[in-house]
């Protein structure tokens, strides 16, 4: 097959990122246009595309003029939040196979247009929700496949990493965080850490959320870290409505329960607290611990007796990562993105189903707009769509990669 071509639309932090891994560790795909809103960014990527492979791509100042290039067979969609559903929407009707970067919804009626939309144009579509490929979410996921750690019962996730620095910059680096923490309060970026934890409860596929409670503490954080900044002394005086830690639970109808804490604007060091409990045995990544019943561990011993017990367990990663290179991990976040897109090229070249589908999209976006909801109305419980129509019972497991 002839090299796929590819357009970018949204060229800020993210966008960058993805081009610089595809131009580094896929020769076989031709970046042939690109576009943003800000024609330096547009401009800057040309040129890296072309000092990379020796030919310029196509520069189009509006999304529509990629859309409408014939000579674009993919689309990566790495704009802001508020434009990911309206420029996928888009992108399927214009019959461009569609990558689409994570952030949470806005409505639930965007999630149910990029669900018909998808349904009614079958356009590929994938979520490129890079942590469903991290190592450590993945081992945790071979393990339940194994049996090793029981009946899963509970899982957790959080996205907790201090981006004050980031979200108060966003006026100067043209980011979309700030006009979000200003506006909202919800869980606004719920996938990193409820992605993964979807995929090993098979959700959408035997297994559903059915319902939501989300709570959200006074926020401080921004407004302390603001005060005395020459550089932020614009937002001084304004008041932020996101809250400064987030707590959602979500109940599954095979009985699990799901809890996700977003923490963006606190002093912290980066963790995703990935976590799996089952009858048999626990993952906890805070402390890089797994225990099981097979092992016979002491249970009235502390965690720290155990910390990095993971490690004993490498052989048991999923083949894609004893086989990744150092230059695929380096390529960005540390391997996961190199997986995600060759996951994502790979289900194209072989015409598959995507690994991570419109369905898991819709169903993963909307905790952001249904936290919203709860949180005003003082943690009221909130049911969850079932964007399948009741498919879900019948849809066979279908895991991102293979578990072997």
């Amino acid at each position: 097959m002839d090299n796929l071509k590819l357009g970018f639309l949204g060229l800020g932090q993210r966008g960058n990122g993805l081009l610089g891994n595809i131009l580094h560790n896929f020769p076989d795909i031709d970046v042939v246009a690109v576009c943003d809103s800000y024609p330096d960014r547009t401009e800057a990527a040309a040129k890296r595309v072309a000092d990379a492979r020796g030919t310029a791509p196509a520069t189009y100042a509006h999304h529509s003029q990629l859309l409408a290039d014939p000579n674009v067979d993919i689309v990566i969609i790495s704009a802001s939040w508020e434009a990911h559903v309206p420029l996928a929407i888009e992108s399927m009707k214009a019959g461009k196979i569609t990558g689409l970067e994570v952030g949470g919804a806005y409505s639930v009626d965007d999630c149910w247009r990029l669900v018909r939309t998808w349904e009614e144009t079958k356009t590929p579509f994938m979520f490129l929700e890079n942590c469903c490929y991290g190592q450590r979410e993945l081992l945790a996921t071979s393990l339940a496949r194994k049996g090793k750690l029981g009946e899963v019962v509970y899982c957790h996730g959080s996205y907790c990493h201090d981006l004050r620095k980031e979200i108060c910059g966003g006026i100067a680096n043209r980011h979309y965080r700030l006009r979000n923490y200003l506006a909202r309060n919800c869980d606004n970026y719920p996938t990193h850490n409820l992605g993964p934890i979807a995929k090993l409860l098979n959700i959408n596929r035997g297994n559903r959320m059915l319902k939501l409670v989300s709570m959200a503490s006074k926020s401080r954080g921004l407004a302390e870290y603001v005060q005395n900044k020459e550089d932020y002394a614009f937002l001084q005086d304004k008041h932020f409505a996101q809250g400064d830690v987030v707590t959602t639970m979500i109940t599954c109808a095979d009985g699990t329960l799901i809890t996700l804490k977003l923490d963006t604007t606190l002093p912290r060091a980066y963790s995703r607290e990935f976590t799996v409990s089952g009858t048999k045995g626990i993952y906890s990544q805070p402390d890089n611990v797994i225990l099981l019943d097979e092992t016979d561990f002491n249970h009235e011993k502390g965690m720290e007796s155990y910390h990095n017990s993971a490690d004993e367990y490498k052989d048991q990663q999923p083949r894609v990562w004893r086989e990744i290179t150092e230059e695929e991990i380096k390529a960005g976040h540390g391997g996961m993105d190199t997986l995600m897109l060759r996951a994502f090229f790979t289900a194209i070249r072989q015409k598959e189903d995507m690994p991570i589908d419109v369905y898991d999209a819709a169903a993963w976006m909307v905790i952001t707009c249904l936290s919203e909801a709860s949180i005003a109305n003082g943690g009221q419980c909130i049911d969850i769509p079932d964007f399948t129509g009741g498919r879900w019972v019948l849809r066979e497991p279908k895991d991102v990669t293979e578990l072997d």
